[in-house]
């Protein structure tokens, strides 16, 4: 991985956990998480002349990893309506580069190196510490566990649809023109689907952050997508995961959680897995 892509994908680890935080604060997170899958298909709509139109098998990829969107949406709300962000962040995100990393090898036949398997396993090991006794609270109850590690089954599956879909199409921006595009109309059809049309009056007023949350996830997932057709999938799955340094920051700043020992142990360890991946 080369100095430009790893600090680029930094820099979309940071973006990810600023929305995550903006999701959390809101009252109805599958609401909320699905109005911004809306802002993506928005802000990425312009651009849509501009790109290719896809062709044969990356039709596939955007429909497979629409449709894990969806389930992704849904799990991860409900982690956070159950669960701490300090706490259910962390674990649906650092369970999946184990995920992603297994159905690299299974379905691509895509094997890290064994520095960055290394830090794959440090990033595994620090959210996992940060998840089981990060928060306010010793452990997480049942549900928020079983939630969050939902999420990391769609994480991983979206995540290798993605990278197989962007080294299949034309041009990674092609294809992340298109993806956000289809999972604006996906998010909010579901949304729509499971909440009823009353949604919509709750969605309208939000407008604003419907905009600024889809902004920053297009941009920031638009640069993972980029990343993994110039590295290893797996890799930049783990790298990406340094993003739940960001969300214990954001944690303790703007929504008032505490800041323990254990987290302090965690990041540690994360920021030891970054340093071998880049070293990877």
């Amino acid at each position: 991985m080369s100095a430009a892509v790893f600090f680029a994908v930094l820099l979309a680890a940071a973006m990810h956990a600023t929305w995550n935080a903006l999701l959390k604060v809101r009252l109805d997170r599958f609401a909320a998480i699905s109005l911004m899958g809306f802002g993506m298909g928005v802000v990425s709509l312009p651009f849509l002349p501009f790109v290719a139109m896809p062709t044969g098998i990356t039709w596939f990829w955007l429909g497979l990893s629409s449709a894990l969107h969806i389930g992704y949406n849904y799990f991860l709300a409900r982690a956070y309506e159950t669960g701490e962000l300090g706490q259910a962040y962390p674990l649906a995100r650092g369970t999946a580069p184990l995920f992603t990393t297994l159905g690299g090898l299974v379905l691509i036949g895509e094997v890290p190196g064994k520095v960055a398997v290394l830090g794959i396993l440090l990033l595994c090991a620090g959210t996992f510490l940060m998840s089981m006794r990060g928060g306010g609270m010793n452990a997480l109850g049942r549900r928020p566990v079983i939630y969050a590690l939902a999420t990391s089954v769609f994480i991983a599956g979206y995540t290798l649809a993605d990278g197989s879909g962007a080294r299949s199409a034309a041009t990674a921006a092609s294809y992340i023109v298109w993806l956000f595009v289809i999972e604006g109309i996906t998010a909010i059809a579901a949304c729509i689907l499971v909440r009823g049309t009353r949604v919509i009056r709750v969605m309208v007023p939000e407008w604003k952050v419907c905009l600024v949350s889809g902004l920053l996830s297009a941009s920031g997932y638009g640069i993972v997508i980029w990343a993994m057709t110039k590295a290893p999938i797996a890799t930049v799955a783990a790298l990406r995961e340094s993003s739940i340094l960001f969300a214990m920051v954001l944690s303790v700043v703007m929504l008032g959680e505490s800041m323990t020992r254990w987290r302090a142990a965690a990041a540690l360890l994360i920021v030891g897995g970054v340093v071998a991946l880049r070293l990877g």
